[in-house]
């Protein structure tokens, strides 16, 4: 097992859209299908609350499996699962937001992260607003130990 990284701002914003967009489906209290925003991948996540705030995942996104760091498909179902904080007024404002279009096309997160705010800006929801729920959910996820464990990927 090893420990994931905080993940990216942009992140936070995926995994809302994802959920605005109800790509994400809870199979069970430990399992979820995330489908991505082109609708061509699902990747499986797998969530087990060792004790309070640790936790062991898996999920076959790149950003958890090739960057280390915690994926937006894990993200989201921790935010369906009470475990991280939700505002329906930034899912909405991130729904149907073609990511990886967005993200191939730009290549740098901080791009894409500027497009997709001004485009909740222009839904009318603040900057702020946006950045303030980043903060939160990014500090939340600073508080917990999440582990990759690669044997759940069969679980």
């Amino acid at each position: 097992m090893k420990p994931l990284e905080k993940p990216p701002r942009i992140k936070v914003l995926e995994a809302a859209g994802s959920i605005g967009d109800n790509r994400v489906r809870v199979v069970d209290s430990t399992h979820a299908v995330v489908t991505s925003s082109t609708g061509e991948r699902s990747y499986r996540v797998v969530l087990i609350q060792e004790e309070a705030g640790v936790f062991r995942v898996y999920s076959d996104d790149n950003g958890t499996i090739h960057r280390g760091y915690i994926g937006y498909p894990i993200i989201a179902f921790m935010i369906l699962k009470g475990l991280l904080p939700v505002d329906n007024t930034v899912v909405k404002a991130f729904t149907g937001i073609p990511w990886k279009e967005l993200n191939e096309k730009y290549k740098k997160y901080s791009v894409v992260e500027n497009i997709v705010i001004s485009r909740a800006e222009r839904m009318g929801v603040p900057r702020n607003v946006v950045d303030d729920y980043i903060n939160v959910v990014l500090k939340k996820l600073g508080i917990y130990k999440v582990f990759f464990d690669e044997s759940l990927a069969n679980a």
